[in-house]
């Protein structure tokens, strides 16, 4: 199917409530509080009279009495607190699948070997900003990339969902098309639209304003897609050498907003979806608190008459750290005392924290994660049978996620080592990797050495499935030398008897 040859609306319109729901997600996940604002309407910045908002009825009238639509009055500064646990749910997601490399196998020798130059270079990184993103945004794009004059071979990167126009079929991706504004002038703005299909991407560059695509215009008259002129055919396809798409999806999880819309069925669910409300009240509970922490510093009232004067059109001040006053010109009555007031608000600290508390481990809850991943319930030391027993739920999100990463990145790397054959030779046979998980949760060395201290002395392990206890990491070669040696140390490597060898 080529690139889209009309002027027609982009993104596509079918798009829009996927992409309002992305846009929704990273304002939470950014942090920025001027983008809740605008986005919930309580912006004061030239925008719509939010108090017209929030007494509007339909969609605009339910965002704008959210807590962050509400408006800043005129000549107040904004007091409103974010607290980012958005960013801490994305991260702690990532934290949980890619704390430690992935495994990744092929049964080919020199294929094993380029494999692991390819993923000594940057490959956890990025799958590590991939999975932040996917948490995020309910999904995420992986596809390998060169250039010869960046680096001798290819690498992985991270497409975000919020910029593609996926095609899917039974549930898997056919193909996709990724865009990105590379010129604005006057109203008029520059698309780079890079198409994927089976065995070939296609490249075009079109001339339209923010809502229509335009026309296609040639690939030189755009500094950013110049580079492609020279390099595709005339259809303006790159041919990738891979029989199948170069492009893998990794949905975050399973769908809920858009599961009767067929188009929009697979695209997945971000964390924070269905926690906005929660997370909106834990940001209104920290600015009360914090209101409270301003309306409690101690103020003292006093008459007019203490006032000095600062000169004309200058105002009046008190200073109360004057020991001496003079001239005073008022009158004191016998009954009146002090006419010195001192205001002190109480702090509701206990009530702020239980409230806090519970949105928190609410908001955890929603998303399918447990408080101890994210540090909740102190940073006692225990053992990671322990810990997985308190993380179980997060443990259980970890395994679910598992699920959709474990084939889509196999895909990945299997067109990674296809371009890599593509491209830069080397004798590589591109085959789909099997991939192992690391466990997030390492056990402590001193508990694994009692395990098997105990087991060895009950004979009920032998050496070989004591050294692999001991270090669940290591291959089959490194095991039988650890076991050769200790077997050597101990006394423990005789000969077997009833192998007889040569009599002299």
């Amino acid at each position: 199917m080529p690139l889209p040859t009309g002027d027609i609306a982009w993104p596509p319109p079918y798009l829009a409530p996927a992409l309002d729901s992305m846009h929704a997600w990273d304002s939470w996940w950014s942090g920025d509080t001027d983008r809740l604002e605008q986005l919930y309407g309580g912006s004061t910045g030239g925008g719509p009279d939010p108090k017209r908002m929030q007494y509007a009825g339909g969609v605009v009238g339910r965002i704008a009495r959210w807590w962050w639509g509400t408006p800043t009055a005129p000549g107040e500064r904004r007091t409103k607190m974010h607290v980012p646990i958005a960013g801490d749910l994305c991260g702690g997601s990532a934290d949980l699948l890619f704390s430690e490399p992935p495994k990744l196998v092929v049964d080919h020798t020199p294929t094993q070997d380029r494999l692991d130059v390819l993923a000594d270079d940057g490959m956890l990184a990025t799958l590590q900003t991939a999975a932040e993103v996917g948490a995020a945004l309910g999904g995420v794009y992986l596809r390998p990339v060169y250039d010869r004059d960046v680096a001798d071979r290819p690498w992985l990167v991270a497409e975000h969902a919020d910029r593609a126009v996926p095609e899917f079929t039974w549930g898997r991706l056919s193909a996709v098309t990724f865009w990105r504004v590379v010129g604005e002038d006057d109203g008029q703005v520059w698309r780079h639209l890079e198409r994927h299909e089976p065995g070939v991407i296609l490249h075009g560059l079109y001339q339209g304003t923010r809502e229509k695509l335009g026309r296609p215009v040639p690939l030189e008259d755009s500094p950013a897609t110049e580079g492609y002129a020279g390099i595709v055919n005339d259809d303006g396809g790159i041919e990738t050498g891979f029989d199948l798409l170069d492009v893998s999806y990794i949905p975050n999880q399973a769908s809920r907003k858009w599961r009767c819309r067929p188009r929009l069925a697979d695209l997945g669910r971000s964390d924070l979806d269905g926690i906005e409300p929660l997370m909106d009240a834990l940001d209104e509970t920290y600015s009360s608190w914090m209101r409270d922490i301003r309306l409690g510093k101690g103020r003292i009232l006093v008459p007019n008459a203490y006032l000095q004067s600062q000169g004309p059109g200058r105002g009046a001040s008190w200073n109360p750290d004057q020991e001496a006053f003079a001239g005073l010109e008022m009158l004191a009555r016998g009954d009146s005392g002090t006419q010195l007031t001192v205001a002190q608000f109480a702090i509701r600290v206990n009530e702020h924290r239980d409230t806090a508390e519970d949105l928190v481990n609410q908001i955890l809850r929603s998303a399918g994660y447990s408080g101890q991943t994210f540090g909740l319930g102190g940073d006692i030391a225990v053992t990671a049978t322990e810990t997985v027993a308190k993380e179980r739920r997060s443990m259980t999100t970890r395994g679910r996620k598992i699920l959709r990463w474990r084939p889509a990145l196999s895909h990945a790397i299997e067109a990674l080592l296809a371009v890599d054959c593509q491209v830069f030779g080397g004798g590589v046979a591109p085959q789909r990797p099997g991939i192992e998980f690391e466990d997030s949760v390492q056990e402590d060395p001193l508990s694994l050495a009692n395990t098997a201290d105990v087991l060895r002395r009950a004979q009920a392990a032998s050496t070989d499935t004591l050294v692999r206890m001991a270090h669940p990491e290591w291959d089959e070669k490194q095991v039988q030398a650890e076991v050769a040696l200790i077997q050597g140390e101990s006394g423990t490597a005789v000969p077997d008897p009833m192998q007889v060898g040569d009599l002299p």
